[in-house]
């Protein structure tokens, strides 16, 4: 067993696909209408790793949906996490295209991490393990 697919709900698709393309550096792997309303199944994919993962840029459309993300934001708690290799640098290249960061670069033993705002109604978390 594996894991093939997850998923963010996102507040605006195409924003969203803006973002996780243009600025995190995800290529879109699948783009296809599924609702008259515009709704699109819509996944990107690592790169580094165009068989891998795919992440879901699901609507936002389900009434439990905003509750739910509204909760994890005023929490301070991401909805997904992605790995780097160098945090601190990512934390500088994507501050540099305007990503407002949570949380800085922060050691907690093995692991460094930061936490972005994804525009799109999400909190993401960047980590690093290892030095």
């Amino acid at each position: 067993m594996r894991i093939h697919l997850t998923s963010v709900f996102v507040d605006d698709q195409e924003k969203a696909a803006r973002f996780y393309t243009d600025i995190l550096g995800f290529v879109k792997k699948h783009d296809v209408a599924v609702s008259e309303e515009g709704d699109r199944w819509l996944t990107v994919v690592s790169p580094e790793d165009p068989d891998g993962t795919e992440l879901l840029l699901e609507p936002s459309g389900h009434p439990a949906v905003q509750p739910y993300k509204t909760a994890l934001v005023e929490d301070g708690i991401p909805a997904t996490a992605f790995a780097v290799d160098d945090v601190a640098a990512e934390f500088e290249r994507l501050r540099e295209l305007g990503v407002f960061f949570t949380q800085e670069p922060l050691e907690m033993g093995p692991v460094t991490t930061a936490v972005l705002d994804d525009t799109c109604g999400n909190l993401i978390q960047i980590e690093q393990y290892g030095k």
